[in-house]
């Protein structure tokens, strides 16, 4: 049960402070904040089968979408800190460090670029992206951010005890 609770939130609070980073960005930047829409989408058509697209903007919406979109992004953010919590035991719950904690954080971005780029239309790492370097920092910043962000959170949480 302490895994779960322990995972619960450290995965939402760096989820979102990676979302908070992203609105950020985009505010200094000028554009949209981040959209969950098409990943929503890419995780619904995932969940019946089919794993990549062409194009995810050109397959057939689904209802939901954004929600779901949100939704798989959070749980996502679970997960990872689950892994980080498991693979590195109770003891690095209780005095965290900032090592293990980057490399999952900036491992994560492997995902991104090596699975759900390639299989939503926009190639590995983004290398059909309008601006692929420009896509890459930004994803490798945001992930090094969530990195900090299991860190911080796993102090908050060994300070509460």
């Amino acid at each position: 049960m302490i895994l779960l609770e322990q995972s619960l939130f450290m995965g939402i609070a760096t989820t979102l402070l990676f979302d908070l980073w992203g609105r950020l960005v985009a505010r200094l930047r000028g554009t949209p904040p981040p959209a969950w829409k098409l990943p929503g989408r890419w995780f619904a058509h995932l969940a019946r089968g089919r794993l990549c697209h062409a194009d995810i903007s050109a397959a057939a919406p689904v209802r939901g979408e954004s929600a779901i979109g949100w939704l798989g992004h959070y749980l996502t953010g679970i997960v990872f800190a689950a892994g980080l919590l498991i693979w590195q035991g109770p003891a690095w719950a209780a005095a965290p460090t900032l090592g293990p904690a980057m490399v999952v954080g900036v491992g994560t971005v492997l995902l991104g670029w090596l699975v759900m780029s390639p299989c939503m239309g926009n190639g590995i790492a983004a290398s059909r992206a309008p601006n692929p370097w420009t896509a890459r920092g930004l994803g490798l910043a945001a992930h090094v951010v969530f990195g900090l962000g299991l860190w911080l959170s796993a102090l908050v949480l060994a300070a509460l005890g």
